[in-house]
């Protein structure tokens, strides 16, 4: 360190007049921002003198703190140093400095003015000292409108020169952050060691990565050659042994695999740029204000806190391609680095994937099946991590083309946990990540996909068709960070003894499977508590829950105010947002965002869906069902009934809740779930939707024609196709008996039966016949024992599945419980018609 204060009078003292008038030409090419927002309360005023420490010296940071301190109403250093117990003109010391010009002298290693408080307050146990740690940024991340040469002097690494800096202050002044830390005790801070040399040689070490740590968090890792990154990855010993396997293999050389594994590394690696990240933050900025009405963010500062100190994974939702361009903009924007972001292959194309390189994707292969490529891809991953750098992946795989979450994928997860056991000292975070639209790119491809249609694969000649749709407004976007997921305190839930794998890293823990499906499923729920519900969404919910998609404008505003009622009174988790319009307003809004059509009538006017925006708006529906899920259960029990004991309502909602939990990743157990259902129901009771009986065991609706049994009848449907999927499964397992179908076999039927019941019934909505969700539905019949294997792997069951059967009445009318039964087939016609239909 290096003494940046001049001896001085232990006076109240105002800056000198060339340091005021330095800092009145530097005031119109500064505008700060300071971190965080409130100074004052993370700096109470006490008794104690302060000093502030800076990062590196320069008469630039020393204006720009005089006038951070200011702003903020807290000491200046002028101010402050006439409380120093010593001589100093200014409170503020450095963590390093600028080499001088014609220097003779190597410059000092320890800074003066701390060695001489240090010992002052050694020597009076009354005296202590608060050195508060300020970190200062200039031009981190420019403006659209601050050019390309803002872009060039921008913030990073470097220990830039004089001349430099003036050119970044003039260029990006305006955008300058000032950081201020806790304060550190000088007094704690040097107890232990027996002399003052030793404890400020300790205090300099805690200075020092303190300022690493927080310019890593701002600006990113100081990233080396990946050249030499890609070295580390293949001289590992874990690369190494699977060269040496790789070499016994078809007598294969081991030049030959070593050169294998490079090339592998050299196709994974990322080649990340500073410039190349604030250059495209200066495009994207343009991009964005062009194509959407607003990027709205919820819950930063949550994050911002844990930053710190912590490997951070992102792990957002997959709901369109903008997903990886849009999450690191804005973690960028608001002061935290990009991460490296996983990306698929199949989008290294020329010319497109260096660029992403150098903006930090690294490429995996869609499948890990060669062991040899996966070890390399496991230690590239575990160097990331080791060296702290922020990753982002999908743990869906790929994007969502229903809206609805998707079950996760443990590949990455799997690798995450394996290299955090190889070096547990950093903490990894897992920061689940919600981004909500109100009109989607992809939207025409997803449904062409839905209805069969193959994917097309990425090439440069879709890229350059999709251009086209950046002439279109998409609207808002929301981004909310959800609740963070800490891996060492899901570790300790999972596998207590997890720590006893740190020893040999690179063996497979039997409990490794667990805990990969735990934080899986517990970053899939945590993405759902901090859903966004925009106007969009509510209109879906409400509108598509009719037969023709259509409600009448009174009709319709006052489903949507009663949906807002829902989640804001009831409210799914602190994380939850939701549009401050009401149900009129929201009604405007879809119109001018074209998704809803007006029709003109003497009675009152009609809003409608037409066909193709109706199979989209499902899209948008399912972004947002499991925040309905308990009040869409207690509707669906009045579709047929028009009383029910309570204790009924409540059985029932136990009965069914595992399957719904595991289709929407819902955070409850059975019993908060119950209790959800019972201040559902008091909700309901309240707004005069259901009425009670004086005991309150009985609830009841009101007549069918009512607007009540209306309300509670749109709100049934947003659930009720999730039920008659459940019933087609369970049918066709009863009408074929026991040991009949294998899961396969069912999963396949499943999807057969509710394509043709799409067919007949005019189900516009592609997810109802969806192989994934059957999928589900028969594993968690599994897993709760409802259904098991024989040793011939079929599935057998006894009468607790016919109790269900019989219990469906409750929510299905005769009429659809009938028509799924005459559609459902048995195995043998099954059979036979799939194998006509092949020969036709």
């Amino acid at each position: 360190m290096n003494d940046l204060s001049m001896r001085a009078p232990s006076t109240p003292a105002a800056p000198p007049a060339g340091f005021a008038l330095a800092g009145a030409l530097l005031k119109p090419w500064i505008r700060l921002r300071r971190s965080p927002d409130d100074v004052a309360a993370l700096l109470p005023g006490d008794d104690r003198p302060t000093v502030y420490v800076l990062e590196r010296y320069g008469l630039s940071d020393a204006l720009i703190l005089e006038r951070a301190c200011r702003e903020a109403g807290l000491p200046s250093p002028y101010a402050a140093a006439a409380r120093l117990p010593i001589k100093r003109r200014r409170a503020v010391v450095a963590a390093s400095q600028r080499p001088r010009l014609f220097a003779r002298r190597p410059l000092p290693t320890r800074s003066r003015t701390l060695d001489l408080l240090a010992a002052e307050v050694q020597g009076d146990p009354g005296l202590d000292v608060r050195l508060v740690p300020v970190s200062i940024f200039v031009g981190r991340a420019p403006t659209r409108q601050s050019g390309w040469f803002s872009v060039l002097f921008s913030e990073n690494w470097v220990v830039v020169g004089r001349f430099r800096r003036l050119l970044a202050i003039l260029l990006n002044g305006r955008d300058t952050v000032v950081q201020f830390a806790a304060p550190v005790s000088l007094r704690e801070a040097i107890a232990g060691p027996v002399d003052v040399e030793r404890g400020v040689r300790k205090l300099q070490r805690i200075l020092r990565v303190h300022f690493r740590r927080i310019r890593a968090a701002v600006i990113g890792p100081d990233l080396s050659h990946r050249r030499t990154l890609i070295d580390s990855v293949v001289n590992a010993p874990p690369v190494q042994q699977a060269i040496d396997a790789q070499a016994g293999k078809g007598g294969a050389s081991r030049d030959a695999a070593v050169r294998k594994a490079r090339a592998f590394a050299w196709e994974i690696a990322a080649d990340q740029s500073h410039l190349v990240v604030r250059s495209a933050s200066f495009l994207l900025t343009g991009l964005w204000e062009k194509i959407y009405r607003g990027v709205h963010m919820n819950h930063f500062d949550s994050l911002r806190a844990i930053a710190p100190g912590h490997e951070i994974i992102y792990v957002p939702g997959h709901r369109s391609t903008t997903d990886d361009a849009l999450l690191p903009y804005l973690l960028y924007r608001h002061g935290l680095p990009v991460p490296h972001i996983a990306a698929g292959v199949n989008l290294n194309l020329p010319l497109i994937g260096p660029l992403l390189r150098r903006g930090g994707a690294f490429f995996l292969r869609r499948s890990f099946s060669d062991p040899f490529y996966s070890t390399v891809f496991r230690e590239y991953m575990s160097q990331l991590i080791a060296r702290g750098t922020s990753l982002m992946y999908f743990i869906e795989g790929g994007r969502s083309r229903t809206g609805r979450t998707l079950e996760p994928r443990g590949g990455l997860l799997s690798m995450t946990l394996r290299s955090f056991l190889r070096q547990p000292g950093r903490p990894v975070v897992f920061q689940p990540v919600y981004i909500g639209y109100e009109k989607i790119m992809e939207g025409e491809s997803y449904i062409g996909e839905l209805s069969g249609k193959p994917k097309e694969k990425e090439s440069w000649g879709g890229l350059i068709r999709s251009l086209g749709a950046l002439r279109h407004n998409y609207g808002a976007v929301t981004v909310n960070f959800g609740e963070p997921v800490f891996l060492t305190r899901l570790l300790d839930e999972v596998a207590p003894s997890w720590n006893e794998a740190v020893a040999t890293p690179e063996t497979k823990p039997a409990w490794l499977k667990s805990a990969v499906d735990t934080l899986g499923e517990r970053i899939l729920v945590n993405i759902n508590r901090a859903a966004h519900v925009n106007p969009i969404n509510l209109l879906a919910v409400a509108l598509l829950a009719t037969p023709k998609h259509a409600m009448a404008e009174a009709d319709l505003a006052a489903q949507i105010d009663l949906c807002k009622a829902l989640l804001t009174r009831l409210p799914y988790s602190d994380r939850v947002t939701v549009t401050p319009l009401d149900g009129r307003a929201i009604i405007a809004y879809g119109e001018d965002m074209q998704w809803i059509r007006r029709v003109a009538h003497p009675l009152g006017d009609v809003l409608t869906v037409d066909a193709k925006p109706g199979v989209l708006l499902s899209y948008f529906r399912n972004n947002v069902l499991h925040l309905f899920a308990a009040s869409a259960w207690i509707a669906c029990c009045f579709l047929n009934n028009r009383k029910l004991a309570r204790a009924s309502i409540l059985r029932l909602g136990r009965l069914v809740y595992p399957f719904v939990q595991a289709e929407l990743f819902l955070p409850w157990d059975e019993e908060e779930f119950a209790r959800r259902l019972q201040a559902t129901l008091d909700f309901f009771i309240a707004e005069g939707l259901v009425h009670a009986d004086a005991e309150g065991r009985i609830v009841s609706r009101g007549p069918g024609q009512g607007n009540a049994a209306f309300r509670l009848r749109t709100l049934a449907h947003t659930l009720l196709p999730a039920f008659e999927r459940y019933y087609i499964g369970i049918a066709l397992l009863v009408k074929n008996g026991p040991g009949t179908l294998s899961a396969g076999e069912l999963e396949n039927l499943c999807w057969l039966t509710a394509q043709r019941l799409s067919l007949l019934h005019e189900l516009n909505a592609p997810e109802f016949f969806d192989k994934s969700l059957f999928r589900g539905f028969i594993q968690k019949l599994r897993e709760r024992r409802v259904v098991w294997s024989d040793e011939h792997g079929k599935l057998v069951f006894d009468e607790a599945l016919e109790m269900v059967a019989r219990d469906a009445r409750v929510i299905l009318s005769r009429e659809t419980r009938h028509g799924i039964l005459k559609l459902t087939p048995e195995r043998k016609a099954a059979l036979e018609e799939a194998a006509e239909g092949q020969a036709g």
